[in-house]
Parts: structure tokens; sequence; C-alpha cells
């Protein structure tokens, strides 16, 4: 039993401090717990074949189906539409739809779903983004609180079968999830929008950026664009693009090469150049003019440039940010190989408040960084199902539902439906969905596992075989035995209060699925010990693991629409206390109603 707490303690620790990632942690705790005897090999990797990771792995590969197929989209775009211009019902609106699609796929996912189309309904609606981002990322939390599919709630219902106890059903979380939900969207709406930033530092930087559809003028690129004809005796004649030391030399990318009367935007490195080619060039013009020497290439007259001058048929120019757990973040576009593994070309950077559109290739990425791209059209598809890429700003035709969108819209629904009945086990009927995803064609074995999110897989089957080390050596027990002794004289009622809320105030400083694997197994031994019904007590706190309001830190999506709304801490501490209180108080109202904590006796 100590060596299970000293091993709980050292991981809350390495987890509270994020210097080393959870999922490792999770890890090092499997390692940890079959090294010392704790668990039988079995045991320690028991994690990786319970029914929550089965979901939880399913789900993943739903949603992707989902996306691929454009559903999720066009569910996002129709919702978006009926918020029509006024900042209160666009709250109403956007929250509405997070809330919704978080009760079919991971928060994060359906929140980077709806980031585009926000951004994009706040400029038309000339609404500030930092009036909706927030609301957006709390939406999908509160979503979450009222589906079974939500990673924290599927660990503690692993737990309770794992006790030999009914686990929660699709349903259960429904009756106090649903009112949740709509206070929460009622309090956005009419008081929580106040306390939100006017207007993000980006945006007030950026007041008098042109119009909203003009990224040439926003990022102010004609400022670097540039043509060159390449004369006679140059010694680019007769080399292709990628043998033509422009990037490394002369710090210039060749946007486009006009011959013959011919434009080519986007031109392949494998272009050969010829006498008399005109290249539209991006960089420092006075720094290419002292590196330059005649008769290398001929610098034309300046030109005013538009947008349509970078993307015409079959070329397309469009915007992206980092996603939060963005491989890209740290590093620069030459080492992530960008336009090799993407086929798009960098044109800018919006980093700290501007634009950034020289030296592109060596500036390291940060996280909430904006990229403006250009390239073909047809990688737009591949752009988008990119896990570090979030597509922003796109051609408006460029997203449409296929055909087999019904295909993957009536998988979802049947899942849902049969799972709500019990007939079938949760993790099994998930798990046939995403297996048909592949069977219909709208996935390829290839594309499920890249849809996974493979940090919460491993993070997941990580801890919880703490869950039953601490159950199996007495820690628990333990544990439940020093809680009890300071709250249990209180009753079922003021013991649940205390789990709730101690639940809550850690889950603000680290992951909800780490804080669900080790309180859950607490509150479920003392439950047993005072004679309440654990199963209720279990609801208390996987409900409380998503009152992650207070923090950036303490949800994943918090930290996703960070940087695209300006907001600071205070900002979340501001807006999201007092809906903690509020969501708090509605499950303490409402746990007596619907979860008894004493169990009935036939």
């Amino acid at each position: 039993m100590t060596a299970t707490l000293v091993i709980l303690a050292i991981a809350f620790v390495l987890l509270l401090s994020d210097r080393v990632r959870a999922d490792l942690v999770a890890l090092l705790v499997v390692l940890a717990l079959g090294l010392t005897g704790i668990l039988t090999a079995d045991e320690a990797f028991s994690g990786f074949s319970r029914g929550a990771v089965v979901t939880l792995f399913a789900i993943f590969v739903v949603a992707e189906g989902l996306r691929r197929t454009g559903v999720t989209d066009r569910v996002g775009d129709w919702l978006l539409r009926v918020g029509g211009r006024t900042e209160g019902r666009l709250i109403v609106t956007v929250m509405g739809a997070a809330a919704t699609l978080s009760l079919f796929m991971n928060n994060i996912a359906a929140a980077s779903v709806l980031l585009p189309a926000v951004s994009g309904a706040a400029r038309k609606a000339r609404v500030s983004a930092s009036r909706l981002l927030m609301p957006l990322a709390f939406a999908t939390v509160l979503g979450g609180m009222a589906t079974l599919f939500t990673t924290t709630n599927i660990i503690v219902s692993s737990y309770l079968v794992s006790q030999g106890l009914a686990g929660f059903g699709v349903l259960d979380f429904l009756p106090i999830g649903v009112p949740v939900v709509i206070a929460g969207i009622l309090y956005m709406a009419v008081w929580g929008r106040h306390a939100l930033p006017t207007q993000s530092p980006a945006e007030r930087l950026q007041a008098d950026r042109p119009a909203e559809d003009d990224l040439i003028g926003i990022y102010r690129l004609s400022e670097r664009l540039f043509r060159a004809r390449i004369p006679e005796g140059s010694i680019l004649v007769g080399k292709p693009l990628a043998e033509v030391p422009l990037r490394q030399t002369y710090h210039v990318n060749v946007i486009a090469i006009e011959r013959g009367g011919h434009t080519s935007l986007a031109p392949s490195p494998q272009v050969i150049c010829e006498r008399g080619d005109i290249l539209t060039l991006q960089g420092n013009i006075d720094d290419f003019r002292s590196r330059d020497t005649e008769p290398y290439l001929e610098i034309l007259p300046t030109r005013e440039w538009q947008q349509g001058d970078l993307a015409v048929e079959g070329v397309v120019v469009v915007e992206a940010m980092l996603s939060p757990r963005s491989a890209l973040i740290g590093q620069t576009l030459t080492e992530a190989h960008f336009r090799q593994k993407y086929g798009m070309t960098a044109l800018a950077v919006w980093q700290q408040g501007g634009p950034v559109r020289t030296n592109l290739s060596d500036r390291r990425l940060n996280f909430g960084d904006t990229l403006l791209l250009q390239g073909p059209r047809h990688r737009l598809a591949t752009l988008r199902t990119e896990p570090d890429i979030i597509v922003l700003r796109e051609p408006s035709e460029a997203t449409s539902v296929q055909r087999k969108g019904w295909l993957a819209l009536g998988i979802l629904v049947a899942a849902v439906v049969i799972a709500a009945s019990g007939r079938l086990p949760t993790a099994e009927t998930m798990l046939a969905a995403a297996i048909l995803m592949v069977l219909g064609g709208i996935l390829s074995m290839d594309g499920v596992y890249r849809s996974v999110e493979w940090r919460s897989i491993f993070l997941v089957a990580g801890l919880l075989p703490l869950g039953l080390a601490m159950t199996k050596t007495g820690a628990a027990a333990f544990l439940a035995d020093e809680i009890i002794n300071l709250i249990g004289p209180a009753g079922p009622y003021a013991l649940l209060v205390g789990l709730i809320v101690f639940t809550a105030v850690i889950t603000q400083a680290m992951s909800g699925q780490a804080v669900a694997a080790v309180v859950a197994p607490i509150a479920i031994q003392a439950a047993h010990q005072i004679g309440a019904d654990p199963r209720a007590m279990a609801m208390g706190v996987a409900l409380a693991t998503s009152l992650a309001f207070v923090t950036p830190v303490s949800h994943p999506v918090n930290i996703l629409v960070m940087g695209a709304g300006g907001y600071r801490f205070r900002d979340y501490v501001r807006v999201g206390l007092p809906l903690s209180i509020l969501v708090l108080v509605i499950i303490l109202v409402l746990m007596p109603v619907f979860w008894p904590l004493t169990p009935h006796v036939n």
C-alpha cells in the first residue's frame, strides 16, 4: 500500500508540474506497478484491454468518419446560419451546436470542427471572435457532461465495472447533464458574455486591416511580392526550381511562373526554368537587390496585388492555425518538411499580433500561430484531415457533404440507439460502428490509425491499472477512511459534496482523466464503507471532472481557443468561476433527485 501511495504521489506531482507528458507519466505508472510487484504483468497491462479504451478508440474513429464526409461541417454551418448576426443569438447557437456535437464525439474534436465556422461567422456578423470562442470551448465541456462518450465519464464507468458494479449507460448522464447545458448557455448569453474581453489583442492591432476576404491585404503580403524576369545567360536557365538556391541564398520563395502568357501558381519544384520566364517572388526586394547579381534576374516594375493573383482554378489560398497538440509546435517549416508533407507553401505567419513574411523557413512555430498557405485545391481534403492543423479560412465551395455522409450519420445514430437500449455493451457497439466506417469505404485503415488521439489512449490505458492497484493494496480504502473520518460524520451528502469540490479543484490544475483515475476508486470505496450508493458517488466524481472552466490548463479546448481569442488567464477566472459555481450548485441539487445516495433495499 505504501509503494502504491508513493507511486500515486509521484505521478500526481509529475502531472501537476506538466514537465513530463501525461501519457508518458501513465506508462511510467504501469512500469512502476509491474516492476514493484504490486500488480502482475496481466494486471499492469489490463488497461489496454478495458472496454473504456476500446470505446474511446472507436469514438475517435466514428468522429473522424463524420468529419471526413463533411457531416460535422454542414451541421455546424447550418446551426451557425441560424444564429444570425446578433451577439447574444450567436452565442446561444454556437454553444448549442458545440454541446450537441460533444454528445457524440470527443470534446476537442467537436471544438476543432466548429472553430473555423465560428471564426467565419464572427467576421461576417462583425462580432469579435473573443466573444464567441470561449463560449464554444465551455459548451463542448458542458455537452460532455451529458454523455457517456466523454473520456473521464468512460474512465469512471470502467472502475465501476471493475468493482463488479453496473457501469453507466449512454443516457445516465442526461438528467443532470441537460439542465447543466441549458443553464450554462443561459449564463453565457445573459451575464457571462459581458465579462468576456470586447476585442482580442490581435483584433485591436488589426482594426485597420482590409476587407475580411482579402487575405493578401490582411497579411500585407503585397509589401513582400515582386516580379523578376530570367534574362539571357542567367544561371537559372535549364535548372529545375528544386536546384535553384533562391530560398537558401536569396531568401525568396517562388510563388508563380509566367511563361508564354500563361501563369502557373504554386509551381512544382521539378519545373525547369527557361529564358524569359517571369517569376513572382516573395521576400524583401531590397535585400534581394543586394544579393542578386545581373544577369541572374531582372527585377520588373512594382504592381498592385490582389488575392486573385495568387489563387486561380486549381490553386487556393487558405488560412490555418496550429492545433493544441500539433507536432509542428517548436519546429521550423524546414525541420517539419512542411511543403513536402502538406503540399502547401507558407506565404506568411501571423505571430504575436502581426504578420511575418520573410525568413519563414527558419522561424519556429508557436501554438496559436496562423499560417497563410497557397497550394493545389486537391490538397485541401488532405489538409483538413491533418491533426496538426485546423483550417480556418478556405474557399466557400471547398466543403460539401458527400454521399457517404448519410451512411456515416446512419452508422452513428444506429450505434447510439443500440448502446442506449442496453442490448449490447457500449464498447462492442461503438467498435462495430468504427469497423463499419471502414467497410463502408468512409475511412481506410491508415485513416483509422491517423484519426486516433493515441496520447489519450495511452493516458487512459496507463492510469486505469493505478485504480486497480489502489483497490488491491488497500490504498483506496485507506484514503477513503481518512476522508470519512474528516467528512463522513456529516452524512453521505456531505461526503458527496466534499468529493465533488475536491475533484473540481484539482481538475483546474491537471488532466481530468488523471483526476478521474485517482478519485473514482476512492469515492467507490468510501461509498461502500458508509453504506452509500457507490454509483451515485461515482457519478458525482465524473461530473466534477468536467468542471474545467476556471483555468486554461484545465481542459485542452480552453488552450485551443486561448490564442485565437486572445484570452488571458484572468479571463478564464472572471468568466469560468461563476459558471463553475452555477454548475456545481445544479449538480448538488439534482444529484439526490436522480441519484439517491442511499441504495434502495428490496
